[in-house]
């Protein structure tokens, strides 16, 4: 397991570099001067856009901006914004938000996927699988701004169940609304690959064998069923919590939270390239460590798989 471990966390550091050179690049190669865009209309003393690009090495080869950029990311160091600012404190006040509406939005995600996809195992063929075949691809087919706005009206305004916006009433109340917009759009993936794994182990030898040996059908379906079905569904769960802490962008926009997607949003427009490359290389270790998780759990979930 130990070498298991090390070769894995090996493994990540060329992703960790092939991904923040690219954002890197694409960042820092686009046209305009970023120190004008922050001035927005008035004019800046050629003087000050001079020293601002030395002091920032703007004027640097791009490898050599990179190098920099490594250099300090080895000690901690995510860089500093154009305004003086570290990135690390600039994203301390935004990440809190965002990692607890992903791991609220995780979380039910978890719950309603697996649990509705092994509902509907159960029935198939009846009413409740159908109802939930069609409403996971319903659920999966509206633009997740609609389904933001309609949840705000009628569960926020109508009925009066959740806060309408921004981050106040603190977590739960303020995150479980948004949360549920944002894990609606995979608890319908989660729940149809559930059903299916459900499915496929329910037709296999080892659940008729202890289905023979006069197991309960509950024990028979938790144990032993589920047990392997959820291989592939911790898969993409260990995927999607990465994507649910990046992608959050256009839910926190709907309902006003201030977390990272909407700093990363406002870096963009203002041309901040070391706010976006910083938050992408957090965001980019987040990725491997959930992989890394999901790895490390097949050998719990799923007794035949060993780590050499």
């Amino acid at each position: 397991m130990g070498r298991y471990l090390l070769r894995r966390l090996l493994y990540a550091v060329p992703v960790l570099l092939a991904t923040t050179f690219l954002i890197h690049t694409l960042v820092f190669v686009l046209p305009g001067d970023p120190i004008q865009a922050l001035a927005g209309d008035r004019p800046v003393p050629p003087s000050v856009v001079a020293e601002l690009h030395r002091r920032y090495h703007l004027d640097d080869p791009l490898f050599v901006q990179y190098a920099r950029y490594l250099r300090g990311l080895l000690s901690g160091d995510l860089g500093r914004t154009f305004t003086g600012e570290p990135v690390a404190n600039a994203l301390a006040g935004h990440w809190l938000v965002t990692l607890r509406l992903g791991l609220t939005a995780w979380f039910l995600e978890t719950v309603l996927g697996i649990g509705l996809g092994v509902w509907a195992a159960l029935r198939r063929g009846r009413w409740a699988d159908r109802a939930v075949l069609g409403g996971t691809t319903l659920a999966s087919a509206v633009p997740v701004y609609i389904l933001g706005y309609l949840a705000q009206l009628v569960l926020g305004v109508r009925l009066g169940w959740f806060p309408v916006a921004g981050a106040e009433a603190g977590w739960p109340t303020a995150y479980l609304l948004p949360g549920l917009v944002l894990a609606s759009f995979g608890a319908g993936y989660v729940a149809r690959l559930t059903r299916s794994s459900v499915l496929e182990s329910l037709s296999a030898d080892y659940v008729r064998t202890a289905t023979a040996k006069g197991l309960s059908r509950r024990r028979t379906v938790v144990v032993h069923a589920l047990r392997n079905s959820l291989v592939p569904v911790v898969t993409f769960l260990g995927i999607e919590l990465g994507s649910l802490l990046a992608g959050a962008v256009v839910t926190e926009y709907v309902f006003n939270l201030p977390g990272i997607g909407q700093q990363v949003f406002q870096a963009i427009q203002l041309r901040e390239g070391p706010t976006v490359v910083g938050i992408t290389t957090v965001l980019v270790l987040v990725f491997c460590l959930a992989n890394l998780a999901v790895d490390l759990l097949y050998g719990l979930l799923d007794p035949r798989i060993r780590h050499d």
